[in-house]
């Protein structure tokens, strides 16, 4: 299989693992708030995967969609926390309307087979 068509098969993997997230989010009772934000290129602000609300929670969602839980789990990174929190920070600059509500940094895990896992603050436990 050649290098471009990989990485279309794993983008449209990415997007129904995000797809599976927010269905689950929104049983859950949460309201997405955007998909796929991303920051300007270049700019080291990276996307944010899920945006979503409940109550004065606001959420800023990772996911992760590997072969098993395990492997997902261990591909949160540091780096991405990072660029997770800056494209927040972003986020909340261009909309006011979100000042009052209290930002959290979570990751959703996503396995064949599996219903996908909510990490509520997900960086406080890695």
């Amino acid at each position: 299989m050649r290098r471009a068509e990989r990485g279309w098969r794993a983008a449209r993997r990415g997007r129904w693992a995000e797809t599976l997230c927010v269905l689950a989010l929104v049983l859950k009772g949460w309201r997405i708030v955007g998909r796929g934000v991303k920051g300007r290129r270049g700019s080291g602000v990276g996307e944010v995967d899920i945006i979503a609300r409940r109550g004065r929670v606001l959420a800023f969602i990772e996911v992760k969609a590997r072969p098993g839980l395990d492997q997902a789990a261990a591909a949160l990174s540091a780096g991405q926390q990072r660029r997770l929190v800056r494209a927040a920070e972003r986020f909340l600059a261009l909309h006011a309307d979100f000042a009052g509500h209290d930002p959290r940094f979570d990751a959703m895990l996503v396995a064949p087979w599996r219903w996908p896992v909510h990490i509520p603050d997900a960086w406080s436990q890695v």
